[in-house]
């Protein structure tokens, strides 16, 4: 591919012999004799790496190199100095130019800065792109779990997948809806289209539609060139929109019509654009009260509600907890170079039995800060910092197992039951007690093995 070189000096000389030399080396070389016009330049041509004088007329190559940082930040500078402004290029250095020329310049070392240049800028595009093929690796392996709850979420991504139709994941903060979302997407016929995430709570009021549909040149103070939105980035792949019942109701309207007419209307610009996007829009919200109360648009609900995943608390697949725990262990075992590979039953059973207020993100960032503490093989509550002691010893149980998720299995089986002994198998009391539904409770007996025994009489 050739490479795109912008020669910047206002003497004629030095900018006609760099012309020459890169010419012949294969470059496309265009050249400016100041600031001023290398910026117009920029502006309506693409440049892979700008040469630049710093002493210029109009703008001088700081000036240049500032301005183009915030229009066209992948291009590349190399300054051109005399030794007597040496500290004004290393300025220029800190600033992000990526090298400088000595003058006189050693026209033999002009090219080969240029090439060192070069190989650089495609290592950092190959890395770039060898992260995008890391980071699209999320299958089904990436969220945990063996509960009845979690695999109906899987069945339900394999099912949608490959459709078109928008998607809504609901759940509490913390509870995997972005690793759904990806789970989707990477499963999609979109896989090949990148997967954009907007958090639309981090978004002001007045940047939304410019973030989301893009400009034009010229629409605002500050606009000095076009700019694509988060729409456009998501061409022919998937746009996450998630803490969308964050969005203000104007924005929701804008979103709409995005939606319904597939078309975007970028900021200053009157001809509408086309776009092939698949929507997964998340929320910890119930957007039926938010409607009721006014905050949601309710065509907005239906245009993305398509498709509805509702993610389980921890609350309701406890029996995960063991290999949610063991995942995560395995994750710190790789990036803190340690060998942990069992959990202490009685702290196994206390981390099952928790309460989970930041669901799964709460439990793996409980478990990074255990494992830093960790000193040998084995978490225990020894390895507990001061400020986590609150979670306490579960007394008199001891696993006939080692196995995470049989340990667990055991500590629910006899949680469960305690709390129905307690309650004379009442049910209903027991669910309460127990913080989930009577439904769940049933499912659960009949998986672990719970005689489904009549209730005691509790009149005498």
């Amino acid at each position: 591919m050739a490479i795109n070189v912008l020669i910047v000096d206002d003497d004629d000389i030095t900018r006609e012999s760099l012309m020459t030399v890169l010419n012949n080396q294969g470059f496309n070389c265009r050249q400016a004799s100041n600031g001023q016009e290398a910026l117009e330049e920029i502006k309506t041509n693409d440049f892979d790496v700008v040469i630049t004088d710093l002493e210029m007329p109009k703008m001088n190559g700081i000036e240049l190199l500032e301005q183009v940082s915030t229009i066209r930040p992948r291009v590349s500078f190399i300054i051109i100095t005399a030794y007597a402004s040496i500290e004004t290029a290393i300025e220029a250095l800190r600033k992000g130019a990526f090298d400088y020329l000595l003058k006189p310049i050693n026209f033999e070392d002009v090219a080969h800065k240029v090439k060192k240049l070069v190989e650089h800028k495609e290592l950092v595009y190959e890395n770039q792109a060898l992260r995008q093929e890391v980071n699209s690796q999320y299958d089904f392996t990436n969220i945990v779990g063996e509960s009845a709850a979690i695999k109906k979420v899987f069945e339900t991504i394999k099912s949608v997948s490959d459709s078109e139709s928008n998607v809504l994941i609901g759940g509490k903060s913390g509870t995997g809806k972005e690793l759904v979302a990806k789970a989707i997407h990477f499963n999609s016929r979109h896989k090949l289209g990148r997967f954009v995430p907007v958090n639309c709570g981090a978004i002001t009021e007045t940047l939304i539609e410019s973030e989301l549909f893009g400009y034009k040149k010229g629409a605002f103070t500050g606009a000095y060139a076009d700019k694509e939105g988060l729409f456009k980035a998501a061409h022919r792949g998937t746009l996450f929109l998630d803490e969308i019942s964050e969005m203000s109701l104007a924005a929701q309207a804008k979103l709409l019509r995005a939606i319904e007419t597939k078309t975007i209307l970028p900021v200053g610009s009157n001809l509408p654009e086309k776009i092939h996007i698949r929507i997964i829009a998340a929320t910890n919200r119930e957007l039926r009260q938010e409607i009721e109360n006014g905050a949601f648009r309710e065509d907005l609900y239906y245009r993305l509600n398509i498709i509805e995943i509702v993610l389980p608390s921890l609350s309701e697949r406890r029996n995960d907890i063991p290999l949610l725990l063991d995942h995560f262990i395995q994750k710190y075992n790789r990036q803190m170079n340690k060998k942990v590979d069992h959990i202490e039953p009685d702290l196994l059973a206390a981390l099952t039995g928790r309460e989970w207020q930041g669901e799964v993100r709460e439990l793996e960032n409980f478990v990074e800060r255990l494992m830093i503490f960790a000193k040998g093989n084995v978490l225990s509550f020894n390895d507990l910092p001061d400020d986590l002691l609150e979670t306490k010893r579960v007394k008199n149980f001891e696993p006939a197992s080692a196995n995470l998720k049989i340990a667990a299995e055991q500590f629910e089986r006899k949680f469960i039951l305690d709390q129905l002994i307690k309650n004379k198998y009442h049910r209903g009391k027991t669910a309460q007690s127990l913080g989930i539904g009577e439904a769940t409770l049933y499912r659960k007996m009949s998986q672990l093995g719970i005689e489904q025994k009549k209730p005691q009489d509790t009149t005498s």
